[in-house]
């Protein structure tokens, strides 16, 4: 009875999880089309009306999407991608900038390392590292160094942020209040030469923000295509000397804005 139980229980799970899929998947195609309608959307996914109704209905309420007579449209904000599709995107320029990022820690350094893809391939390359001290926020970061014996790892445990599987919250704050570090590398959805770090929450922002007070040394990591990019509406201003680590590939379009600011080193890697 009880494999039974444990097999039935797998069969809904695995229904969930392609009504989150289908979800995700009309949220994009809203995204890219502007509006969709219920009738054809039922049949390019193999479902129901009434499957694809329930769905926008729960999208609506998320707030999401906004619903029209017979379909839906873009609620006029983008859809926060979740941290797996954000790892297949810029693989090669993450992890250049993960890489640099890494030879610039030393020995006996405490360092601060954000949520992230582009974090999360730096703590890759510390794996090997000893004698270093890495705070965190970000699940990407404790997978890659939970095994890394000589690397001593203090997580800023909170509230998580299923989406972007990072911890936030005045819990995760309230540690981080009683920590400084050598090193502070950020990671941001979007990065604005004057308004600063572009996040889908203003939890993500105020624990970024903090964060940048709390080391001797600045660093945003941040590949070329989140650059000038403001995809949300909530902010992490930067008020201090910081570099921008970035890709090659970013243009002098880009980078200008970056390079006329008084006290931040722009590096493309």
């Amino acid at each position: 009875m009880g494999a039974a139980m444990s097999q039935e229980a797998g069969v809904e799970e695995r229904r969930r999880l392609r009504a989150g899929d289908r979800r995700e998947l009309i949220a994009r195609m809203i995204q890219t089309d502007g509006t969709v309608v219920v009738e054809e959307l039922a049949r390019s996914l193999e479902v129901t009306p009434s499957t694809i109704r329930r769905d926008l209905a729960l999208l609506t309420e998320q707030g999401v999407i906004a619903r029209t007579y017979g379909g839906a449209m873009s609620a006029g904000h983008t859809v926060e991608p979740t941290l797996g599709q954000r790892s297949g995107l810029a693989v090669a320029e993450k992890d250049r900038i993960g890489r640099w990022a890494a030879a610039r820690i030393g020995p006996g350094d405490t360092v601060i390392l954000d949520a992230g893809t582009t974090t999360g391939r730096l703590a890759h390359h510390l794996r090997a590292r000893t004698d270093l001290t890495v705070i965190t926020s970000g699940l990407t970061t404790l997978r890659e160094l939970a095994e890394a014996d000589g690397v001593e790892l203090i997580t800023l445990a909170g509230t998580l942020r299923h989406v972007s599987q990072g911890f936030v919250g005045p819990l995760a704050e309230l540690t981080l209040s009683r920590l400084t570090a050598d090193k502070v590398f950020l990671g941001a959805d979007g990065l604005d030469a004057r308004r600063g770090i572009c996040e889908a929450s203003l939890q993500q922002t105020s624990l970024k923000e903090m964060m940048a007070d709390r080391g001797k040394e600045l660093y945003v990591l941040a590949d070329s295509s989140k650059l000038g990019q403001s995809p949300f509406t909530a902010w992490a201003p930067l008020d201090r000397p910081w570099a921008l680590v970035t890709d090659s590939g970013a243009t002098d379009d880009q980078l200008g804005p970056f390079r006329a600011l008084p006290d931040v080193e722009v590096i493309t890697v």
